[in-house]
């Protein structure tokens, strides 16, 4: 009986301790009471010290790995590349390496565009044929590649590109402005060939309007293209909106034909508006009549392009210089360089001692080369020594 009793009591006190605490503290006695082992803390984590940075494609990242790429730099700057399911880095490397890229350009180009890996090996030779129908050979395609990797990798406006240069070279242009154009402007190859030659369509009937000859449309297209072939991205509307301004206010034919030439791809960007506003406030700043007002625009189309504040800062930059309305209003082209620059090259003439503010402003204009050429002819100028020839010669015995 003794024995039953002290079998009981602990169960008592537990059942009654039990009781007395708090409902969430009875799982945590009987698991004392179970006394089960606790589970292996390796075991519980196994799995994060096995696994890559989330939603990562191991192979890719092991494929990019053998090709000395720096993973590191594409999981900051687009680490989502890593991430897709398909990718063909290998096929993509061995592409590149038959057109002549050695492990180095790849491995530069796989950096600079990760993306490059997730075009598939049929549409990277579509597109190495299609530009090499525009260069010379592949070592120079290999090259422009490293210079513009995201361009040529952009594959999924291959159809369009393809019609495009095709459109180009029927208008006449050579391979290698097509080659720069879609280098350095790829969006006009990403239009419709119809909206392109739409554009063109519109440009030339300006210019054979505006006076010019059929003879020299081909080369005056050329050159309007080489400068500025953004011109293709706007609509024809805008240059028809801003021709028919200036003609509102009396340019002639010929004079919008030069502006259209010089104002290369602004005279899309401008709006009747800002033209005004512009206008007339040069008109008011130089004291002049609309007629000196038109020849001023013909020598500096920053005067119809640029808006008021950009005008009012460059004028006030010459004028903190020394220079005064008169030499600007002589010579107007001052106002197409920003402050820095005409800061920069009115510091560099006075430290050779020509002085700008008396001698001609028309030596601070001009492109960085033309200035250079001036500014070397002047510092040689002041170096040459004066020959007179009516003085004795000494000479030693």
């Amino acid at each position: 009986m003794q024995s039953r009793m002290a079998h009981r009591v602990p169960n008592l006190l537990t059942h009654l301790a039990t009781r007395s605490l708090p409902f969430m503290m009875a799982p945590a006695l009987s698991a004392l009471q179970n006394k089960k082992k606790p589970r292996n803390f390796l075991q519980r984590f196994r799995y994060t010290t096995q696994v890559t940075p989330e939603g990562e494609n191991k192979t890719t990242a092991e494929s990019l790995y053998e090709l000395s790429v720096d993973i590191k730099k594409i999981r900051r700057l687009k680490p989502w590349v890593l991430w897709k399911e398909v990718t063909y880095a290998k096929e993509t490397a061995e592409i590149l390496q038959q057109m002549g890229a050695d492990r180095r350009d790849i491995t530069y180009i796989f950096e600079c565009c990760p993306e490059a890996i997730l075009c598939t090996p049929t549409s990277i030779s579509c597109q190495r044929d299609l530009w090499l129908s525009v260069c010379p050979n592949e070592k120079h395609l290999v090259e422009l590649i490293k210079r513009f990797p995201e361009t040529f990798f952009t594959v999924e406006h291959y159809e369009k590109q393809k019609g495009n240069i095709r459109f180009f070279k029927d208008l006449g242009l050579k391979n290698i402005i097509i080659s720069r154009l879609l280098t350095g402007a790829p969006n006009i190859f990403y239009n419709p060939v119809e909206k392109n030659k739409h554009m063109i369509e519109t440009l030339q009937s300006n210019y054979l309007h505006l006076g010019g000859s059929q003879e020299n449309m081909k080369t005056w297209l050329w050159k309007l293209l080489s400068q500025d072939p953004f011109i293709l991205l706007n609509s024809p509307a805008a240059v028809q909106e801003n021709l028919q301004f200036l003609q509102k206010n009396d340019f002639t034919d010929p004079e919008i034909l030069s502006l259209l030439t010089r104002l290369k791809g602004f005279i899309f960007q401008l709006n009747s508006v800002t033209m005004q506003n512009s206008m007339l406030f040069s008109k008011d700043v130089f004291k002049c009549s609309d007629q000196e007002l038109r020849a001023l625009i013909i020598k500096c189309p920053a005067l119809l392009y640029n808006s008021v504040p950009v005008l009012e800062e460059r004028l006030e930059v010459l004028l903190k210089a020394g220079i005064s309305l008169g030499q600007i209003k002589d010579t107007p082209a001052v106002l197409e360089l920003t402050p820095e620059i005409v800061q920069y090259r009115i510091k560099k003439l006075d430290a050779i001692g020509y002085d700008i503010r008396r001698e001609n402003l028309e030596n601070v204009n001009g492109t960085k080369k033309e200035f250079e050429a001036t500014y070397g002819k002047i510092q040689a100028k002041g170096e040459r020594p004066i020959f007179n020839p009516v003085a004795p010669l000494h000479i030693d015995d």
